[in-house]
């Protein structure tokens, strides 16, 4: 029964895995809907900083922001958004593959690349392809703040200003819905007042406002642009980790199913071999039996 005893620990084994499997899905169900709400929840602060952007830019379009102007910098500024966690599918692979072909198109481009990794799979990956991370933030937990955003964000934004990045774009997984997560690469900066403008036409903001500006118009829209773009980051770490929960809850899904039909197919695989043990033995003691009355 050596088999029989082997076959009883793998059970054992997988039907503990099962258990693990089964609570990680649970888990990620609870984080996934909290993540949720607060993706939906910093949405309105960012239109709305957009839609007052977009009216001061029309009231004081001599105001132009070093955001919203082009340059010839000799970098390409990438901002990757990724999990600290593995265990969620293929999320991490799918943004990779694209931050990938952005990196070779850069190269091909004669550019170098300057990333901000946020997120532990990003770093090790642009470690490991022998990118210039300039600046990096990780563990940032469930509930992420943005104080902790602004200082690796904001060394690509000044190199931006000071004419060395070209352009900065943000690599992220979008959250469709649950089954589905789109890794996106946007375009960070230069800002277009002409798509910002036209984001706010989609949602019905027909009309513009005057302002009264304290202390002057440069100074609120130089800072509101800022506060603008930090917002942006901060969306996509939100819809990145919304992504995040709910490709970890249909992956620990996938496996608890998965453990169930090798339970299935192992339990079935041992009843046989000990069905077999039980007949070889009967055969046994039968033959045995006509041998002593023979």
């Amino acid at each position: 029964m050596a088999a029989g005893k082997e076959l009883r620990t793998k059970i054992k084994s997988v039907e503990n895995t099962k258990k693990i499997t089964k609570a990680m899905e649970m888990i990620s169900v609870s984080k996934m809907r909290k993540a949720q709400e607060r993706m939906r929840a910093a949405r309105p602060y960012s239109t709305k900083i957009r839609d007052i952007d977009t009216n001061l830019g029309e009231a004081k379009p001599e105001n132009v922001h070093s955001f919203m102007k082009t340059n010839d910098g000799k970098s390409v500024g990438l901002i990757v958004v990724t999990t600290d966690k593995g265990l969620c599918g293929g999320l991490n692979t799918n943004l990779l593959r694209i931050v990938t072909a952005k990196l070779r198109e850069t190269q091909t481009a004669g550019k170098t690349t300057k990333a901000v990794a946020i997120g532990s799979k990003g770093l090790g990956f642009l470690n490991r392809v022998g990118a210039s991370v300039v600046s990096h933030v990780t563990h940032l937990g469930d509930k992420p703040h943005l104080d902790k955003l602004i200082g690796p964000v904001k060394v690509l934004l000044d190199a931006y200003v000071k004419g060395e990045v070209s352009a900065v774009h943000l690599c992220y997984n979008k959250f469709v819905s649950t089954m589905k997560q789109e890794p996106v690469v946007e375009q960070l900066l230069p800002l277009s007042a002409a798509k910002m403008e036209a984001e706010s036409k989609a949602e019905g903001k027909q009309h513009a406002w005057d302002y009264i500006y304290e202390p002057d118009a440069q100074t609120v829209i130089d800072d509101l642009l800022v506060r603008y773009v930090e917002a942006l980051v901060y969306q996509a770490l939100a819809e990145n980790m919304a992504s995040e929960h709910a490709a970890r809850m249909v992956a620990m899904k996938a496996a608890t199913d998965n453990a169930g039909n090798v339970i299935a197919e192992l339990k079935l695989v041992y009843n046989k071999t000990r069905q077999a043990a039980i007949t070889k033995e009967l055969s046994e003691i039968v033959s045995g039996a006509a041998a002593i009355s023979g």
